[in-house]
């Protein structure tokens, strides 16, 4: 059986994938909904939205994760990050998982990755799951009904969450696997009902062909300035750092929250929606976001509510810290028609410093942005994971470790390169804690000033102030700015006792050191002699 919209030359039959059930071609969301509630995949929240639970996987598998090991990319992918599977391997994998999918249901979705039409990369997403094609149309962008007609794929994932995989036969780890081939242009994903290995391997797959065109792929959101987008922001950070809060300012224009690109014409958006972490959201403190929490086809994952109301429990994380929403762009009142931006005017690097040591905000030079994005600097905080009683470092490279097939060189010269060539101010900003580390005497730096100190350098104003060189880590502190404590922007005369300030930088000076070497012999000259150093 087959319904929906697709390419007559381009059903899975006419695509080599034969003996299926029934297949459903571009359901919209209605649609979707109807088919994910039949198959008992969740429940209808309020509002319309969808409750469901991922099970055991509340999260990716980042050890499950495999690049075949093809000619083509032999020397060009970063094997120390990505595991390699051998060809045969997958051979084995894609012929099981096809013998799989005889006599079962399947959800057929054709999307673009990239906003702009120059860069996108036309996606098949084929989900067992109802919820999961739900999930990748909200994510991805959707294409006219009429683009659909003619809709080749250049890159096709699969995803069977019922094949288990055999780690003898098909070369992996674990009955979990997601697979990446280049050369057959497939992704293979099994054994996991997280929804996020959709969207991140669309995002892996960008981020290993968008460099060879000159465009810079990032794990960052976007925002510009309301009528001009020209005046356009970028935010790298990794989970926690406030990358999707700090973007959705509600005097800027959101471009998206999550992975972009940056061309020689400007910023785009490789997706068309959001996927919000809701653990303690609230709405005063994040209201679009929050409100999103109750429309309709949101999919809500793997959060806790009231079985006979359906009321959500932000606060409630027994299934999971990593709780999360997933909603179209449109849902947020101020995001981009287009999810287009100018090039780059100012990067922020976000990170969370549960240290104590960092400053709220410094200025960077070129090379030294270049530091700071292959060190890619957060930490762990007690209590986001089972046996985390004190901070821990987390340095992952390019603010995205897990997505990037290419080695971390790559995408660090280019972005200097384009730092250089379009002058961009760069800041690195600290939205962790002050005063000392978590739970020792520290408190979590104001949101407010985080906010002054963007919004003053966002206009330029911040630039025309004194700086003083830090001591510790050698880029450029503001002395003092508007509306912002003079003692916050000194983080040892926030510490009651300065010297026990000294020896936790030390620490983390220390720290940036050691994790750096592993880069220095892949490095220009200025970006070594930038590079933090022990004392």
């Amino acid at each position: 059986m087959m319904t929906g919209k697709v390419n007559p030359t381009q059903t899975l039959e006419a695509t080599g994938i034969t003996g299926v059930k029934a297949a459903y071609y571009n359901l919209l969301e209605p649609a979707l909904m109807q088919e994910a509630v039949r198959r008992g995949e969740g429940e209808i929240g309020i509002g319309g939205t969808f409750l469901v639970s991922t099970g055991k996987h509340t999260g990716r598998s980042p050890k499950d994760k495999f690049v075949v090991n093809e000619p083509s990319v032999k020397d060009t992918i970063w094997w120390e990050n990505n595991p390699p599977m051998e060809e045969q391997a997958f051979e084995n994998l894609h012929k099981d998982m096809l013998s799989h999918m005889r006599g079962r249901e399947y959800f057929v979705q054709d999307l673009f990755g990239g906003a702009d039409p120059e860069y996108r990369l036309n996606v098949r997403m084929i989900t067992e799951m109802a919820w999961h094609s739900l999930f990748i149309r909200h994510l991805l962008r959707r294409p006219r009904l009429e683009e659909l007609e003619g809709f080749l794929p250049e890159f096709t994932i699969i995803n069977c969450p019922s094949f288990m995989a055999d780690p003898e036969r098909h070369g992996c780890r674990s009955e979990t696997v997601i697979a990446i081939s280049f050369e057959k242009k497939l992704v293979l994903i099994g054994g996991t009902s997280y929804a996020g290995e959709n969207k991140k391997s669309v995002f892996s797959v960008l981020n290993y062909l968008l460099p060879e065109k000159n465009v810079m792929p990032m794990h960052c959101s976007a925002n510009h300035a309301v009528g001009d987008t020209g005046d356009t922001a970028i935010f790298f950070g990794l989970s926690g750092t406030g990358k999707t809060t700090l973007s959705a300012d509600p005097d800027r224009v959101l471009i998206g929250d999550d992975e972009h690109g940056w061309s020689a014409d400007g910023t785009f958006n490789f997706e068309g929606g959001c996927y919000a972490k809701t653990i303690n959201l609230s709405a005063e403190a994040e209201p679009e976001i929050f409100s999103t929490t109750r429309k309709f086809a949101t999919v809500i994952e793997n959060m806790v509510y009231d079985k006979h109301t359906r009321e959500l429990d932000f606060a409630d994380d027994s299934l999971t810290p990593n709780m999360r929403c997933a909603y179209p762009l449109h849902y947020i009142d101020n995001a981009s028609e287009t999810s287009l931006g100018g090039l780059p005017k100012n990067i922020i690097m976000l990170t969370c410093d549960a240290f104590g040591v960092l400053p709220p905000i410094a200025r960077l030079t070129p090379a030294q942005a270049m530091y700071h994005f292959l060190s890619g600097f957060t930490a762990k905080v007690p209590g986001t994971e089972k046996g985390v009683v004190e901070p821990i470092p987390t340095f992952s490279t390019c603010f995205g470790a897990p997505f990037m097939p290419r080695r971390p060189e790559v995408y660090g010269n280019l972005l200097r390169e384009k730092i250089a060539e379009h002058g961009v101010n760069c800041w690195l900003v600290n939205t962790g804690w002050t005063g000392g580390p978590k739970g020792k005497g520290g408190s979590r730096m104001p949101i407010r000033a985080t906010r002054a100190l963007l919004t003053a350098a966002l206009s330029g104003g911040l630039n025309e102030r004194e700086f003083r060189q830090d001591t510790n880590f050698g880029f450029d502190v503001p002395v003092a700015v508007k509306g912002v404590a003079k003692i916050l922007l000194d983080p040892r005369r926030t510490w009651e006792d300065g010297a026990a300030y000294d020896i936790q930088a030390a620490k983390l000076v220390q720290m940036f050191a050691d994790n750096f070497v592993q880069y220095e012999p892949h490095v220009d000259e200025d970006v070594r002699a930038v590079a933090i150093t022990a004392r």
